[in-house]
């Protein structure tokens, strides 16, 4: 099991609530991985360095914290650039990577689909391309004028020629499974069947709740980060015997980064095409409320915010009545469930029923007008 250093840098947009999950995430994040913490490093600053990221005093003592654990990697919970990384590595002797970085390894272990794969492969790339080691003069000769083309050209430039070659076919590919995905879904809506996609926190419970309400106990579930990459799409029935396709869909996460949420932008496409949006909220997670305001985020990120939501507590078994009765009374409309225990699965039901219904009424009002 490879160690691994933390370090968080707490910056004046930050509440101190939020930094300290963050890191408490990156921890999650990396076990994930497979990895360990070996010892964390915290940092509150004004103004980010914009070389090292943070300031030599802390550049000094996480030198020395690597000399003494001598851990197999330092992770960053802030976003580095690619100069900041580097000189960082050069200061301490020890590999470094970012908390995106950390992400998207985790992608690529739990990519199970070809969609999945091929939208992973697609954010690693588009990441890695400004990161090839050597950047700078060399970087900004992109291949096009003389002397850098053919045989003459730097090993530098010819890998970046390849990995921009590799973006362009891996975007084909999933534009063409995009188009697969509209014909699919172009069907259902001819169909009239009504769409639900499952949204929410990774590790939320959305693949084990989806399991429950479709009666297939085949979708994958794990107790990890980011079991499920691509969108699962089962067909639930309803009290009233009509039947709704429901999405369990990738799992949100605090400060999703841009270069994710480009790769994946066919997945979310799914989210959107919704009629409702099932915002599946961790109840036992003391910082719930965080949680449901990062996922509201998210939605609002990939423009799916205009979609009627409807709050579901998962893990309800895990509170008591004490602590479930302040969530009925902080969100009275919200449902109460547990999916592992199929408990108060059929108010869910009816709740779900009801919202169809209620988009359906406004639609209707909407194109009257």
């Amino acid at each position: 099991m490879e160690k691994a250093l933390l370090v968080g840098v707490w910056t004046k947009d930050k509440e101190e609530w939020e930094f300290d999950d963050s890191l408490h995430e990156l921890e999650s994040l990396l076990k994930t991985a497979g990895g360990e913490k070996a010892f964390e490093l915290r940092q509150k600053v004004h103004e980010l360095h914009s070389a090292t990221y943070i300031g030599k005093g802390k550049l000094a003592e996480l030198k020395q914290a690597v000399a003494e654990l001598n851990p197999d990697l330092v992770i960053f919970d802030n976003e580095l650039t690619p100069v900041q990384a580097r000189n960082i590595e050069k200061e301490i002797d020890c590999h470094v990577i970012d908390r995106t970085h950390l992400i998207l390894d985790i992608f690529a272990l739990h990519a199970k689909t070809k969609e999945g794969r091929l939208q992973v492969e697609l954010a690693q790339a588009v990441y890695r391309l400004p990161r090839l080691v050597g950047m700078g003069k060399e970087m900004s000769r992109l291949g096009g004028g003389i002397g850098t083309r053919g045989p003459g050209e730097t090993k530098l430039e010819a890998k970046r020629r390849v990995l921009v070659l590799k973006i362009r076919e891996l975007k084909k590919e999933l534009k063409a499974l995009k188009k697969q995905r509209g014909i699919q879904r172009k069907t259902r809506i001819d169909r009239h069947i009504p769409i639900v996609s499952l949204v929410g926190y990774t590790n939320s419970g959305k693949s084990t709740l989806l399991r429950a309400l479709s009666k297939d106990q085949d979708i994958y579930v794990a107790d990890a980060l980011f079991a499920t990459l691509s969108p699962v799409t089962r067909k639930v029935f309803m009290p009233s015997r009509s039947t709704v396709v429901m999405n369990d869909t990738v799992g949100f996460i605090q400060g999703i980064p841009h270069t994710i949420i480009e790769a994946f932008m066919a997945t979310f496409e799914e989210i959107r095409f919704s009629q409702l949006l099932l915002l599946v909220v961790d109840a036992s997670d003391p910082r719930y409320e965080a949680k449901i305001n990062a996922s509201r985020r998210v939605l609002d990120k990939i423009e799916a915010s205009d979609i009627p939501v409807l709050l579901v507590f998962n893990k309800c078994d895990l509170l008591d009545e004490a602590k479930r009765e302040l969530i009925r009374t902080q969100y009275p409309e919200s449902v109460l469930v547990s999916a592992l225990k199929k408990t108060d699965l059929p108010n869910l039901l009816d709740a779900i029923e009801a919202g169809l219904r209620r988009e359906t009424a406004e639609k209707t009002n909407r194109q009257t007008f």
